[in-house]
C-alpha cells in the first residue's frame, strides 16, 4: 500500500540555527590545508586549530563565553609547527592532545576557572604543555583517546604509523605499520580493535594487541582522501570517500567480511568536491555527514544494513570544520539529541541543535538510551595487558532530572571476530527491504486497548460498523488483513484451526437439562434451526473479519492525519523562522542604507555646489 511509510522517531529532526551572538565570534581558524576537523569539543570547551605566528598554537574557547572575543587571547603554545589535531580526554574534561608538523604529540591541562576575559592592559597569559610525546618520525596528523581505559591515546603520523600511547609513562606501546599516510582512524566500541582508512586506497581492521591487519580490503577508488567512523557497538563501519570519477560516496562495510565491499554498493552522494565529515550517534543510529565547503548536513538512520535518509540542514555558510558535543552535554529538556559546531568562514563558530519534536513535557526515554559516563572502566595498565570492557554508562534521566547519575560498566562484547559471524550473514539473508518495514510498521502502529475502545466510541466508527453488520459477505485481502490485527497473531491462527466445531461435539449445552426439566423444550428449539445457526455464524465471522479491517482503516487514517498535522506545523516553524531572519536582514540593510544617504546628506550640506540652494526633503531619505 502506497501510503504506508517507514516508522521512525527521527523522521522529523530538524537543525536549529543558532543567533550570531550566541556564536563564537572573532576566531582565527588555522589556515592549514590538512585534512582535520580543525575544532573539537567536549562539555565545557572548544578547542580550535589557531591561526598564530611563532610556531604552532591552538586555542581554547569555554563554552559558556559566548559572543565575540578579545582580539588577544592565551593560546596553547609549545609546538614549532602548525597544529593538525586535537582531541578530549573522554574522561577528563581539562586533558586535551594535539598533534604537530613537529612530529610531537602534546599533552595539555586547561587551567582552572580558565576563561578569554581579562581586564583592561591585562596581558593575556599563554598555556605550556604538561608533556611533548616523541616517537614518530614525520608529522603527527591525527590523534584520538581510547573510548574505555584512561591515559590511551592513539596518533598517526607520516611516518605510516599509528602508536598507541601510555600517556603516564610518555612512550608508545603498539605501533601499526601502514603502507602509506593514514587519513582517518576509529576505535571499536570496546577499543580492542581499530579501523583505517590511508592513500593506499585500502581499509584495514585491526586487532591492536597483536599489532596486526585482521582484514585489508580496496576502499573508495577516488584519489581524494577518506573518513571512517564505526557504528557503535555494532560490527559495521561508515566510510566516506570518492570514487574515481570524483564524486562523494558513502559505503557501510561489514568488518568481518570487507573483501565482499561495501553493503549494497556505494550511496552516491554528489560531485563536490569537499571531504564528507562523518559522525556516528549510537544512541540514535543516526549518520551525520558534513561535508567541507558545504553549508548543509546530511543525516540517515541506520536500519537492517541500510541507510535510510531523514533529512539535511540546509545553510549558505560553508564549513571547513565540524565538532559534536558528547550526548551528555545535550539540552535533554530541549529534546536535543546532537549538536554540532561549525566553523563559519574561519572567523565564527556556530552551533547547530538538531532536535526531535516532541509535544509531550517530560524525559524522553524512547530517544535518550544509557550514554557513556565519562568514567573510565580501565586503566592503561589493564588495557594494555589484555583486558577488554566496555564503556562505563550512565542514564540520562538521572541528568535530567538534574541528580547524581551512578555509572555502571556497560557489558562488553565476549569476541569481536565471533560476534559478527552470528548477526552479518542473517541480516543480508532478511535483506528483502519490504519485509522489515512491513513487520516494523504493523508493530509501530498497535494501539493500547485503552485508544481502541475510545475509537470504537465514536459515532463515525458506530456507523461505519453498522453498514459493515448489513453488507454481503466479502472476503477479506489477505494483506490488509495481515497488516490490521492489533492484537498478536494468535487472533488469526484462531479462525485459521475454526475449533467451533468441537463446541457442539464437546456437548457442553446438555449439562443444564438435568437441572429444570422445563428447559429441555430450549434445547430442542435450538435444535430445530441448525441450518440458520450456521448461516448466523459464518455471519458472524464475516462480520468480525470486516470490523477488524474497519479497526485498521481508522487506525491508519488517524496515523495519517497526526503525520500530516506535524509536518505542516514544522514546515510553518522553518518558514516563520526564515521569514524573522529575512526581516532582520532586510531592517540591518535599510539601517546601513539610511546611514550611508545621512553621511552623503550632510557633507552635501557642508559643502554646496554653487547655485544649487535645494535640500532633500527628510520624507524622501525616511523612503
Amino acid at each position: 500500500m502506497s501510503w504506508i511509510v517507514r516508522p521512525s522517531k527521527y523522521r522529523h529532526v530538524y537543525g536549529q540555527q543558532t543567533k550570531k551572538e550566541l556564536c563564537y565570534d572573532n576566531v582565527r581558524v588555522s589556515k592549514n590545508a590538512w585534512d582535520s576537523n580543525l575544532i573539537k569539543v567536549n562539555t565545557k570547551y572548544l578547542s580550535v586549530n589557531w591561526d598564530a605566528s611563532g610556531g604552532g598554537a591552538f586555542a581554547v574557547i569555554p563554552l559558556s563565553e559566548r559572543g565575540k572575543i578579545n582580539d588577544q587571547i592565551p593560546l596553547f603554545r609549545g609546538h614549532t609547527a602548525a597544529v593538525l589535531d586535537t582531541d578530549w580526554n573522554p574522561f577528563d574534561d581539562q586533558l586535551l592532545a594535539s598533534a604537530s608538523d613537529d612530529g610531537k604529540v602534546g599533552i595539555w591541562r586547561v587551567p582552572e576557572d580558565f576563561t578569554l576575559a581579562r581586564e583592561p592592559g591585562e596581558d593575556p597569559v599563554d598555556v605550556a604543555p604538561l608533556a611533548k610525546l616523541s616517537g614518530h618520525s614525520r608529522k603527527v596528523g591525527h590523534v584520538q583517546f581510547h573510548p574505555v581505559a584512561a591515559g590511551v591515546l592513539a596518533s598517526s603520523a607520516g611516518d605510516y604509523t599509528v602508536k598507541l600511547w601510555d600517556v603516564e609513562a610518555g612512550k608508545p606501546v603498539l605501533s601499526l605499520a601502514h603502507a602509506d599516510i593514514i587519513q582517518s582512524m576509529a576505535f571499536n566500541y570496546t577499543g580492542s580493535l581499530m579501523a583505517t582508512t590511508s592513500r593506499d586506497k585500502k581499509l584495514r581492521v585491526w586487532d591492536l594487541r597483536t599489532e596486526k591487519a585482521i582484514v585489508v580490503a580496496p576502499g573508495h577508488t577516488g584519489a581524494k582522501s577518506s573518513r571512517i567512523v564505526w557504528l557503535g557497538e555494532l560490527d559495521r563501519v561508515v566510510t566516506t570517500g570518492f570514487s574515481r570519477m570524483s564524486d562523494r560516496e558513502v559505503g557501510l562495510w561489514d568488518t568481518t567480511n570487507l573483501a565482499a565491499g561495501p553493503i549494497d554498493g556505494f550511496y552516491r552522494l554528489d560531485q563536490s568536491a569537499g571531504v564528507c565529515m562523518p559522525y556516528f550517534d549510537p544512541g540514535t543510529s543516526c549518520l551525520y555527514l558534513a561535508g567541507k565547503g558545504d553549508g548543509n548536513i546530511r543525516y540517515y538512520e541506520y536500519e537492517n544494513d541500510t541507510l535510510h535518509k531523514l533529512s539535511e540542514y540546509q545553510s549558505t555558510d560553508p564549513q571547513r570544520g565540524v565538532a559534536f558535543m558528547p550526548k551528555r552535554g545535550v539540552a535533554l529538556h530541549e529534546n536535543e539529541v546532537v549538536r554540532a559546531y561549525k566553523t563559519v568562514d574561519d572567523r565564527l563558530i556556530e552551533p547547530i541543535q538538531f532536535v526531535v519534536p516532541r509535544r509531550s513535557e517530560g524525559f524522553q526515554a524512547d530517544i535518550y538510551p544509557d550514554c557513556p559516563a565519562g568514567e573510565p572502566a580501565l586503566t592503561a595498565a589493564e588495557w594494555f595487558a589484555g583486558q577488554d570492557s566496555g564503556p562505563k554508562t550512565i542514564s540520562l534521566e538521572a541528568v535530567y532530572e538534574g541528580t547524581t547519575p551512578v555509572a555502571a560498566v556497560a557489558a562488553a562484547k565476549p569476541t569481536p571476530k565471533a560476534e559478527p559471524k552470528a548477526e552479518p550473514k542473517a541480516e543480508p539473508a532478511a535483506e528483502p527491504k519490504p519485509a522489515p518495514i512491513a513487520v516494523t510498521e504493523s508493530k509501530a502502529y498497535v494501539a493500547p486497548k485503552k485508544d481502541i475502545e475510545d475509537i470504537l466510541a465514536t459515532p463515525k466508527v458506530d456507523s461505519m460498523l453498522s453498514k459493515a453488520s448489513t453488507a454481503e459477505d466479502e472476503p477479506v485481502p489477505t494483506p490488509l488483513r495481515e497488516e490490521s490485527s492489533w492484537e498478536p497473531e494468535p487472533e488469526p491462527a484462531k479462525e485459521a484451526v475454526k475449533p467451533a466445531k468441537e463446541e457442539p461435539k464437546a456437548e457442553p449445552e446438555p449439562v443444564p437439562e438435568p437441572k429444570a426439566e422445563p428447559k429441555a423444550a430450549a434445547p430442542a428449539d435450538k435444535a430445530e434451526p441448525s441450518p440458520v445457526a450456521g448461516a448466523a455464524k459464518s455471519k458472524l465471522e464475516s462480520l468480525n473479519a470486516n470490523f477488524s479491517a474497519v479497526k485498521t482503516s481508522v487506525a491508519a487514517l488517524e496515523q495519517r492525519l497526526d503525520e500530516s498535522t506535524e509536518n505542516t506545523s514544522y514546515e510553518l516553524a522553518a518558514r516563520d523562522a526564515r521569514i524573522a531572519t529575512l526581516e532582520a536582514k532586510i531592517a540591518e540593510l535599510s539601517a546601513t542604507v539610511r546611514a550611508l544617504v545621512g553621511s552623503d546628506h550632510s557633507a552635501a550640506e557642508a559643502a554646496p555646489e554653487p547655485g544649487v540652494t535645494d535640500s532633500i526633503p527628510d520624507a524622501a531619505l525616511e523612503e
